[in-house]
Order: C-alpha cells, then structure tokens, then sequence
C-alpha cells in the first residue's frame, strides 16, 4: 500500500492462474465495500434509511453502529475485514518479492500514520491510538510477514496459540482491584495495562496494548486464504475452502460464547472467532461472484475505492470535504424536507469517491 502518491500499480493481488496483470478483483471489491461505510457511506444510508421504510431503517441502525459493549453487529466486522484483508494481501505482495527491511519501513509509515489520524481526530498529539485499525494493522503486518515463509501448520498453530493465550490471560491473569475473568467495561485486565503502559485509557473501553495481540490471528487466518488462493487450486475448491473455515470460526465463537463475552472493544476470543468466521464469509460472497462467476462490472465502483483503500481511509480525517459541499447542498436540502439529509451526505460520498476516480485514472496511488 508510499505514503506518497505513486505512479505504479497498486500492490493488490493478481488472479490466481493467471499473468502477473490480472488481479484478484474480488479482493478490491470487498476492501473498497468495507471502507464505503467508514468514508460517508453510513451517514448516507442512514439518511435513506430515515425516509421511512418500515423496519428497514430500525435494522439499518442498528447494524450501521457498534455494539456498545456486549453482542456484534455488523459495523463490527470492519476492523476484522481489514485485517483479513491485510493477511490475503501479505501472501501475494511476498510471494513476488520478500523483503523484511520493506516490511518493517511499511509498518513504521502505517503506525505513524495511526498516530497522525489520532492526533486530528482528537485534536491534541497521541503517538498511540486507541480506537483505529492502521496501528494494529501495522503490528499484524510484520508478524504475518514473518510467518508467511513457514508451512501452514505453523501459521495455524501461532494463530490459535494467539487466540487461547489472550483467552486465558484475560481469565487468568487479575490486575489490581479487578479479579480475573472480568469483561466489563473500563474494569477489565485491558483497561487495567492500558492506563500501566500508555498512562490512559479509552471512556468507550476500546482496548490497545493487550487487545492487539488477538487481531495477528486474523490477519494469519488471511495469509493462509492468500496462500491457498495461490496454490493453483480450482475456485470452488477455494471456495469449499474459505466457506468451511469462515463457518468453523463462527461456530467456535458461538460456542466459546457462553463462557467469553463476545466483546468487541477487547477483541475477546468469542468475538474474534466469530468476527473471523463473518469476515470470511463476507470474502466468500465477493470471491464467488466476481472471481468465480465473472460479474465483474458491478463492483467497478468499489474496486475505485478499494486500490486507493489507504486514501479513502485518511481522506475524511485530513480533508473534511463537507466544509466544502454543504455550502453547495444545504440551501436545497433545506427545501426538500427528509430528502436534505439525503443530498448532503451523498455529496460527500459522491464527492470522495470522485476524487479516488481521478485518482484511478491517473494511477496515483497512496501507498505506506
């Protein structure tokens, strides 16, 4: 993915079975349908959902937001998708040229740029941040890196030990004033090392130090879907595949629920079994109607946004381009009733995603 703009092709994985040229569109696809919601799409088709359609826009609501602390949603597969994402990607752009030192240059640019985000959004200097994927991502990215020479049995095996170990230190292990196995919110083992190591802590109860170490397991979890996508193997075998492990994950979790709050701001191992499993399946979908069956056309506006991921992910934080369209959208949204809100957030989506366009066709493409 420089952290300036770049002339060459993006590093998205090309097809399996074919030149180096193709790619795997699918793979551009669901990143870009994962980062609509992060760069406007939310607020859009919450604007349409508020229109007035039954039950739609209950369901939509609630989906569209977090769980607040126990439960999942599916505004909570997002982080989870990235970092599936990340793994799938990591096997292809290694499998052409391994080399650690860039690795190690990626990741430092990504968490900087962790911390560059935080510090906007907060409005005050943090090197670490405490509720964004890219710092996670970019720990995540040197570990499977590092794993992705090495058989498959080891990558299962380090991603599961991964996966029990936090289990087990968060049932474990207590901090002071707080007995082990407790997951509520702000009085928990994460919130405890938090404020120890990084001198605070998340109001909403997102984890950071601890909490990070769960999330390699699913960007492992996507190095092994990468490296079977490479394997020459037929698409429906793939497909046999990622659909199998995708249901496997989310039956554990289910299962470790009972006894693991599914507790997404602390990645408990419930929530990371089960977020792993729907992450998945959600690849699955895209695989299987783009690069299965070839409908390919449909997903082009996704695939603009996808390649330039990194762009429209830092694009709402640096460039607030609402300060540029409400001017514009505001005097009619103001004369069209509950279609307002409808045209100003869609200014912004559109507005954005016209920009990656350009971008797209000029091949610039923001890379860490």
């Amino acid at each position: 993915m420089s952290t300036v703009t770049a002339t060459a092709a993006p590093e998205t994985a090309p097809e399996p079975g074919t030149g180096a040229g193709r790619r795997l569109v699918s793979l551009d696809a669901f990143r870009g349908f994962t980062m609509f919601w992060l760069m406007g799409g939310k607020a859009f088709i919450l604007a349409i959902a508020g229109l007035g359609l039954g039950i739609v826009p209950d369901v939509l609501r609630y989906q569209l937001t977090h769980t607040p602390w126990e439960g999942l949603r599916y505004y909570d597969l997002i982080w989870p998708s990235f970092m599936l994402m990340v793994g799938v990607s990591i096997a292809f752009s290694l499998r052409r040229e391994r080399n650690m030192a860039r690795v190690w240059r990626r990741a430092a640019v990504l968490f900087l740029l962790g911390s560059l985000r935080e510090s906007i959004s907060a409005g005050t200097p943090y090197l670490i941040e405490l509720s964004s994927a890219l710092q996670p991502i970019a720990i995540a990215y040197v570990a499977a890196s590092y794993l992705s020479a090495r058989s498959v049995r080891l990558q299962i095996a380090v991603a599961a030990a991964l996966l029990a170990g936090y289990a087990l230190l968060l049932a474990l292990v207590p901090a002071p004033g707080i007995p082990p196995g407790t997951y509520e919110r702000n009085h928990n083992l994460v919130t405890a090392v938090d404020l120890a190591l990084i001198g605070r802590a998340h109001p909403e109860g997102w984890g950071t130090a601890l909490s990070t170490i769960p999330t390699i397991s699913t960007t492992i979890l996507g190095l092994l879907f990468g490296e079977l996508l490479l394997a020459g193997k037929t698409p429906r075998y793939n497909a046999k595949v990622i659909g199998l492990t995708g249901a496997g994950c989310l039956a554990a979790g289910l299962a470790l629920s009972p006894f693991v709050p599914v507790v997404m701001k602390l990645w408990t191992a419930s929530y990371g079994l089960m977020s792993a499993g729907w992450a998945s399946l959600l690849f699955l979908g895209f695989y299987c109607a783009i690069d299965m069956l070839g409908y390919r056309k449909w997903a082009f506006p996704l695939v603009i946004i996808g390649v330039n991921a990194l762009a429209a992910y830092l694009g709402p934080t640096l460039v607030p381009i609402n300060r540029v369209t409400n001017p514009f959208t505001r005097p009619a949204a103001a004369h069209i009733g509950a279609f307002g809100p409808v045209l100003s957030a869609g200014a912004v989506v559109l507005s954005y995603w016209l920009i990656l366009l350009w971008m797209y066709r000029r091949k610039i493409f923001l890379r860490a």
